[in-house]
């Protein structure tokens, strides 16, 4: 992991969640990329699993997209991440592609909007 958060979240790419204290829960990182808001990265913290917040992460993702009047959300995750394989598809995602780029088998995954 050599992604700078801080300075993601400074781009404006970034966003946190907090709970009522201030607590981190989780972030996400999106941005657009031609007609699509790209999903980077979501995470959550193990002690806010199960809480909705990832669900609540990527929903703002696709408001913002909404916001912007982009078509779609477009991720991908690592073919052994079998739990995220379950996950979008029940969000609303189709797999749309499988590909092997820098040494990792990716599952692409796309949602329009509408």
């Amino acid at each position: 992991m050599r992604a700078d958060y801080g300075a993601q979240i400074e781009a404006g790419d970034g966003y946190v969640a907090l709970d009522e204290v201030g607590c981190l829960l989780g972030f996400i990182v999106f941005y657009p990329r031609d007609s699509v808001m790209m999903l980077e990265n979501v995470a959550v913290m193990p002690s806010a699993a199960g809480r909705g917040v990832g669900k609540s992460l990527i929903s703002y993702c696709e408001s913002e997209a909404r916001r912007r009047g982009l078509g779609a959300v477009s991720l991908y995750t690592n073919e052994k991440m079998a739990e995220n394989l379950s996950i979008y598809p029940r969000l609303g995602y189709a797999e749309v592609a499988r590909r092997t780029e820098d040494g990792f088998n990716r599952v692409y995954f796309e949602k329009p909007l509408r």
